[in-house]
């Protein structure tokens, strides 16, 4: 086969051959894989109309246009993929125990307290841990996330059980959006005064999105108005359906600030993860887990709070942690105690990482500092790397059904939100009900509630992967601008039909989103410069509109479209860049196309989203 040639420099093609590249990976990095010069793949990006530099980051999309070209198929390695290759080539495999079952033992049950703001989880950890931790803390709110241990006897053996400390669901569900699983079980703190507050709806919606089994700890029974009873009754709405009334959910009735059976509450979480989880993981191999919370602290360094989920840490391993490394100089507990060693489920705060790292990245321990370096490092140039690149995509009811055909996914998630209680539950009951076409694609609600979408509900919605539905309500504040950063797609409706015709044909693959032509402006060609390495420029007038860079355009002869898809490159008033020229000027316009004659006419435009009714 003969080498094709682009501008007179011959590139060999690749029949077909394969080429791994990272995301965000460059012409630079490609060069190297089929060692040609990068300054030969610029030339063939600007034959395709791509400006781009041999250094520049470039998206999943042109790495593989760039690869049809030349006949190579491009595999865009994922960040997941990519770290798995990159421990496997240090011969560590995260996430998997070594060694056969005889060597698992039992760890104790991580647990994290959810509830409404005011009734009682901080009371009930100040409690179960007999330590005043509100006095410190400014409106009796935590301030913080930690974690720490306490032992309880459960049939005249001790069992230990560890607390994960979190300011609300908010922590819970970002460090379940960086693919942190930390929690075993969750206690549901509701007042026997107070019943469920939509706090409590959104804390069962977090807890179930996570899958995990859930405590419900009836708080305050010693309050004049406590009705345990009719909270058991509450919940029955919810999914928890308490042991005496048939169901498998444990309830407990406390009084946090008096001490009443808070080891009946220990007890409980105990018995729920012996019945409902295998808890058990083996100490014997090097640390694995994830860090809680961390920060820097000024004479110490890093501070980091990490929970072994297997194996044991010992002082003086080298450990990293995200794009953190370090070897552990020294552990203390909860106490601020030293130890030695800290076991499966055991939260210890470690001293002795570069950096700082990120609530819910993983760590591991490997041999030496070196090998811990290079896997920091590396994790460092990806992320960025990724970063520079195209953001990763989100899922939304326009691009559902290729993540389902792409294998990604096999549920539609769906949050909703609506301005009352009958409108939502009508909703819910009707897309619930729409066929998907058999087994194989289903739709979930994982969450449901009244009033404007909150900063929660986006969370969550960020965590699972999950579409909101807006029934003739808006996001509270600034929330609209934290979905757009987070990528959570909201739909907005004021008719239940129209909600459930779009749900329904997203489902079934048929919704397309809509776009149509806006006209910006065009400009007539009055002369062509050649530029060295840059290719020929148009030195034309805007005959009407306006001309903007990084807007689409395409190139007109005679009333005949020579060239589609073209992009406004460069534009220049004189010697100086400029964002735009209005009709009347003169400028220099760079499409990234060479065949441009006098006369010519650069039209250029915008795809826009059209509404729809």
């Amino acid at each position: 086969m003969q080498a094709p040639s682009f501008g007179g420099v011959k590139i060999p093609g690749g029949n077909g051959q394969v080429i791994r590249l990272s995301r965000g990976a460059s012409l630079s990095d490609f060069g190297d894989r089929i060692d040609v010069n990068p300054a030969s793949l610029v030339q063939v990006m600007m034959h395709l109309g791509e400006m781009v530099t041999a250094t520049q980051s470039l998206p999943d999309e042109t790495l593989q246009l760039l690869g049809e070209e030349l006949n190579y198929v491009i595999q865009v390695v994922s960040p997941e993929d990519e770290d798995r290759e990159l421990l496997e080539s240090f011969s560590i495999e995260f996430g998997e125990d070594e060694g056969g079952d005889e060597d698992l033992r039992a760890r104790p049950p991580v647990v994290t307290v959810m509830g409404h703001v005011d009734h009682g989880k901080t009371r009930l950890l100040d409690a179960i841990r007999n330590t005043n931790v509100v006095s410190g803390e400014a409106g009796g709110i935590t301030q913080h996330i930690g974690a720490y241990q306490v032992a309880t006897t459960v049939d005249g053996e001790e069992r230990r059980i560890t607390f994960i400390d979190t300011p609300g669901h908010e922590a819970f569900t970002a460090m379940r959006a960086r693919g942190a699983q930390a929690t075993d079980v969750a206690v549901l703190v509701i007042a026997a005064d107070d019943g469920v507050k939509p706090q409590t709806a959104e804390a069962i919606d977090h807890a179930k999105a996570a899958d995990v089994p859930i405590v419900v700890a009836v708080n305050k029974i010693d309050v004049e108005g406590a009705d345990p009873q009719k909270v058991r009754a509450q919940l029955t709405e919810y999914g928890l359906v308490a042991e005496e009334f048939g169901g498998d959910v444990q309830f407990v009735d406390i009084s946090a600030k008096q001490g009443i059976n808070i080891d009946g509450l220990l007890e409980a979480v105990v018995l729920t993860s012996d019945a409902s989880l295998d808890l058990r993981a083996n100490p014997d191999m090097p640390a694995q887990g994830l860090a809680i919370e961390a920060y820097l602290d000024r004479g110490r360094g890093s501070m980091a709070t990490v929970l072994v989920q297997r194996g044991t840490l010992n002082v003086g391993d080298s450990i990293v942690c995200g794009d953190a490394y370090g070897r552990v100089r020294a552990m203390l507990d909860e106490n601020g105690d030293q130890v030695q060693f800290a076991e499966p489920s055991r939260p210890v705060q470690v001293l002795g990482l570069t950096n700082v790292p990120s609530a819910g990245d993983n760590f591991l321990v490997v041999k030496d500092d070196r090998v811990a370096r290079q896997i920091a490092q590396q994790r460092e140039a990806r992320e960025r790397f990724a970063q520079q690149a195209k953001a990763s995509r989100r899922v939304t009811l326009d691009n559902w059904q290729t993540t389902l055909a792409e294998g990604e996914r096999n549920e539609l998630l769906l949050l909703i939100k609506g301005d009352m209680s009958g409108s939502v539950e009508a909703l819910e009951e009707s897309l619930l009900k729409i066929d998907a076409g058999g087994d194989e694609v289903g739709i979930r609600v994982i969450g449901r509630g009244v009033g404007a979408i909150t900063q929660n509900d986006i969370n969550l919605a960020s965590s699972a992967d999950a579409i909101i539905i807006g029934f003739n309500v808006r996001p509270e504040g600034k929330n609209s601008e934290l979905a757009d950063r987070m990528g959570v797609d909201i739909r907005y409706y004021s008719v239940i039909y129209q909600a459930i015709d779009e749900v329904e044909a997203a489902v079934k693959g048929l919704l397309k989103p809509i776009y149509e032509e806006v006209q910006l402006g065009s400009a007539e060609v009055r002369e062509v410069f050649k530029v060295p390495r840059i290719g020929n420029i148009a030195g034309s007038i805007v005959r009407d509109g306006i001309i903007r860079r990084n807007t689409k355009a395409r190139l007109i002869r005679e009333g005949v479209v020579i060239s589609e898809n073209l992009n406004v490159e460069s534009l220049r008033r004189f010697k100086d860049d400029a964002t735009e020229v209005r009709e009347g000027f003169e400028c220099g316009i760079g499409v990234g196309y060479n065949d441009i004659r006098i006369a010519d006419v650069i039209e250029t435009y915008e795809m826009q989203e059209k509404p729809r009714d």
